[in-house]
């Protein structure tokens, strides 16, 4: 591709986290490493040399449902940002989560993954279904982080959701390929015309932990399996391995990551002008509700 077919104005990355101080907003207590600064100003200047100019926030698991690092990057942001929050369900009422509408949070997190987070007796469908009743119903989804097999688990709750389920991270699908049985299961629940996934975070699929390359099976499986339905994320900083995390005591630097790389890379794996714009511009549009036409050009 020449260089002009890798920016597509309007981009969004749609999965990122920033990171504040600790003096200013503090991390939780069980959190299993501690996270250094990762700024706004930082994010953006990693990525306005790839044409991305639109950020979906997710909270981090060792902010647990303290979402005020969030509330601050999506005041900073404006309307170039949208948020994906961790709420304690004994919390949610509706007067709070339409002052997080109103703060351009459009999206409840369900963390099935991090293993500091406590989950109580609740099964995992349970606590997917308690979700998905607890957040309303026009212009709010739940994204889902957890491994495949876990997902498999709560297919039932997934499938008969009356709001959209968002899955990160391609699914998380272990070791298994897009052909095999386990595959088929991920792809079908992918099919679903409310399900949605995340293309991010290629070095959590495989078995290389600094891999930038999009894994190229389920890449186009997913593609084709939902491509109205497909965004693309970063997973700015890029968080590191987990069994690099020693500890609350432990300050672990994130994995060593060029952003434009991570960007580049997967345009050019998707091969495809058309299906990059989508991916990137349209999808995004439709999911979080970003105003049609490019972000800086509205500027």
């Amino acid at each position: 591709m020449a260089p002009d077919d890798l920016r597509f104005p309007g981009a969004c990355d749609c999965h990122v986290h920033i990171v504040g101080a600790l003096s200013k907003f503090p991390q939780s207590a069980r959190r299993s490493y501690t996270a250094g600064i990762a700024p706004l100003d930082s994010l953006r200047a990693l990525a306005k040399p790839a044409g991305v100019s639109r950020f979906v926030i997710v909270q981090s698991s060792f902010y647990g449902t303290d979402n005020a690092c969030l509330l601050e990057t999506l005041s900073a942001l404006g309307d170039d940002g949208r948020g994906v929050a961790m709420i304690d369900p004994a919390a949610v009422n509706a007067d709070l989560l339409d002052q997080y509408a109103r703060r351009r949070v459009c999206g409840l997190r369900v963390n099935l993954y991090s293993k500091s987070l406590a989950r109580g007796s609740e099964s995992t469908e349970d606590l997917l279904r308690g979700a998905i009743e607890s957040v309303p119903r026009v212009g709010w989804h739940v994204e889902i982080i957890a491994q495949a097999s876990t997902l498999f688990s709560a297919a039932r709750v997934i499938g008969s959701s009356a709001i959209p389920i968002v899955i990160d991270h391609y699914g998380l699908p272990d070791n298994f390929v897009p052909q095999s049985a386990e595959g088929q299961k991920l792809l079908e629940l992918v099919r679903l015309p409310h399900v949605w996934v995340k293309l991010s975070a290629p070095y959590r699929v495989g078995d290389d932990p600094l891999a930038t390359k999009p894994p190229s099976d389920w890449l186009i499986a997913l593609a084709h399996a939902a491509p109205g339905r497909c965004v693309w994320g970063s997973d700015w900083p890029h968080t590191p391995s987990s069994h690099d995390q020693k500890g609350a005591g432990c300050a672990v630097f994130y994995r060593k990551m060029e952003y434009s790389k991570l960007f580049r890379e997967f345009v050019q794996a998707l091969g495809d002008p058309t299906a990059s714009e989508r991916i990137l511009v349209t999808n995004p549009a439709r999911l979080y509700g970003f105003p049609s036409g490019s972000s800086e050009n509205l500027h």
